[in-house]
């Protein structure tokens, strides 16, 4: 592209209303509106097949079939006892246990933290006068 002529007036000093900023360029075709597409909806994400151990012979297994059905049963009923009595979750027994050590630690040093905090408002606000 060419640059415009620029003239410049008798005193010097360019003239910007001889400046012609008219190309012999034709103006270029406006662009189609873009196509909007529908997002396909979430597609359930495929489930792996499970893949099964390879079963090891009796002779190296140290417990029966009887035996380990025998104590998973036990471990189901251990795990819906405690689901359906208490119905807590992890972060409420954690809460439960954390509770006394925070109460304690709250206990020892908020009132110091307290009085150091207001201590230096007290000189910041009597110093601003």
């Amino acid at each position: 592209m060419e640059e415009p002529e620029i003239d410049f007036a008798e005193s010097g000093q360019i003239d910007f209303d001889s400046i012609s900023f008219d190309d012999d360029e034709p103006e270029p075709e406006p662009l189609p509106p873009p196509v909007v597409r529908q997002p396909e909806p979430p597609r359930a994400a495929p489930r792996p097949e499970p893949v099964e151990a390879p079963r090891e012979s009796l002779k190296q297994r140290l417990v029966s079939d009887l035996t380990d059905a025998s104590v998973g049963h036990a471990f189901q009923l251990l795990a819906g006892t405690r689901v359906s009595q208490n119905a807590r979750t992890i972060e409420d027994m954690v809460q439960d246990m954390l509770r006394p050590m925070l109460q304690s630690w709250l206990d020892d040093n908020l009132p110091g933290m307290v009085e150091r905090l207001v201590r230096a408002e007290i000189e910041r606000v009597a110093r601003g006068r």
